[in-house]
C-alpha cells in the first residue's frame, strides 16, 4: 500500500479531506524549526558536569557503568565484565568500523562477532551515537552497523560510548543525529528507528514488583571511553 492510500484511509476514518492550506504549512514550519522547549538544569553544564551526570543518572536506572582512559582498554574492559558474569568468550559485535578498529587481538579468547543478535545470545556489544546526561539515557539508532536485535535479545547489553558523545538534554542528541544525516545523498536518510535505552529492560506491570529484563536486556553495561575529540559515531 503506498503512502497516499494510507493517507487517505486515514482520512476516511476521521471524516476529514486533505488539510487546508495554511495548516500545511504551519506543520511544514513546525517540523522544519524544531523548536527547543524548557530544558532543565540537569541538563546544562560543562563536559565534564554531564559525564558524572550521566554515570550518576544511568546507574540510578540500574545501568552498570565501566570507565576505561582510551579504545584501547575496551577489550580488556569487556573480557573483565565477561568473566566476572561467568559469561563465554563470543558475543554479537555491531559491525561498526570504529568496533571493528578495537585491538581484539590483544584479548585473543575473546570472539567477537560481527552479526545480528540471535536468540541464543548471552551478551551483544554496540556503539552508541549519544548519551543524554539529563535522564542517563543512550540513543542508539538503528542501521546496517548497529543492527536493533543487538539492543532486544541478549540477557547482557554491552554499549560502547564515548564521552565526547554525552549531551546535556534529548533536544542536543535529536540535534546531532539530523546534522549527521542533514544530506540524504552523502549521510543517508534519518534512521527509521531510533532506541533510547535508560537501564535495562524491566516492568513493573504484575503486583507492582519490579522485574528486570521483562522485554529485554536484564544487564546493562557502558563501556564509557573518556576521548577527546567529539565522536561521529
Amino acid at each position: 500500500m503506498s503512502r497516499e492510500a494510507i493517507l487517505q484511509a486515514i482520512r476516511r476514518g476521521l471524516r476529514r479531506g486533505p488539510l487546508p492550506a495554511d495548516m500545511r504549512a504551519m506543520l511544514a514550519h513546525r517540523l522544519s524549526t524544531h523548536p527547543r522547549h524548557l530544558v532543565p538544569e540537569r541538563a546544562r553544564g560543562e563536559r565534564a558536569e554531564l559525564v558524572s551526570r550521566f554515570i550518576a543518572q544511568a546507574r540510578k536506572e540500574y545501568a552498570t557503568v565501566t570507565r576505561v582512559p582510551e579504545l584501547a582498554a575496551v577489550p580488556a574492559a569487556i573480557a573483565d565484565y565477561l568473566l566476572a558474569h561467568n559469561l563465554p568468550a563470543r558475543f554479537a559485535m555491531a559491525p561498526h568500523p570504529e568496533l571493528f578498529a578495537l585491538p581484539w587481538a590483544e584479548r585473543p579468547m575473546l570472539k567477537p562477532e560481527a552479526r545480528r543478535a540471535e536468540p541464543g545470545d548471552a551478551a551483544a556489544l554496540t556503539l552508541a551515537f549519544a548519551g543524554i546526561a539529563e535522564t542517563g539515557t543512550l540513543m542508539l539508532p538503528s542501521g546496517a552497523e548497529r543492527p536493533t536485535t543487538l539492543n532486544l535479545l541478549p540477557e547482557h547489553a554491552l554499549v560502547l560510548l564515548k564521552a565526547s558523545a554525552i549531551l546535556g538534554g534529548f533536544e542536543d542528541a535529536w540535534d546531532r543525529l539530523r546534522a549527521r544525516h542533514r544530506d540524504p545523498l552523502t549521510d543517508g536518510f534519518m534512521p527509521r528507528n531510533v532506541m533510547l535505552v535508560t537501564g535495562p529492560s524491566r516492568s513493573a506491570d504484575v503486583e507492582q514488583t519490579l522485574e528486570l529484563g521483562a522485554h529485554g536486556p536484564r544487564h546493562l553495561h557502558i563501556i564509557l571511553v573518556d576521548d577527546d575529540s567529539p565522536s561521529e559515531a
